[in-house]
């Protein structure tokens, strides 16, 4: 089974705003971009179940000119609170990491 880095050459999270994560899955070329797509893996339940967020509240938004897929929801905790363990969001994008991409 593959994994997100079979299809990305980057994948990375972080804030958009103190409110909001942000995360961004550019995939290597048009036949991994089409293949990750397809396979639905990336959708608001995944990060509903992950991030424990309200899946109405996250957004899925591909962009096939870029070969990349947006995804976005709202940050467990405000950006800069005593208990925010991750100020930037730079790491939350890890426990997507190991999963494995069943395939279409």
């Amino acid at each position: 089974m593959a994994t997100l880095l079979d299809f990305c050459s980057l994948v990375r999270s972080k804030n958009a705003g103190p409110f909001t994560l942000t995360f961004d899955f550019m995939c290597h070329d048009q036949a991994a971009y089409d293949s990750l797509v397809s396979t639905r893996f990336l959708s608001e339940e995944l990060f509903a179940a992950l991030y424990r967020a309200d899946p109405d509240q996250i957004r899925v938004v591909h962009h096939p000119l870029a070969l990349a897929i947006k995804v976005s929801l709202p940050r467990p905790t405000v950006q800069g609170d005593i208990h925010d363990a991750d100020c930037y969001a730079g790491q939350q994008y890890a426990p997507l990491m190991d999963m494995h991409v069943a395939s279409a």
